[in-house]
């Protein structure tokens, strides 16, 4: 069992890291496609 909770602290917390910094870059990366488009359209 002591295995099971290291594991999920020496893994769990890198995903979670992950996915939160994943989560920030879509939103920049969807400003810039918008932008790009809209530049297209000029």
């Amino acid at each position: 069992m002591q295995e099971w909770v290291m594991l999920v602290q020496e893994i769990g917390f890198p995903i979670l890291v992950s996915f939160y910094l994943l989560y920030r870059i879509e939103a920049k990366l969807e400003a810039i496609h918008t932008a790009l488009l809209s530049m297209n359209q000029a």
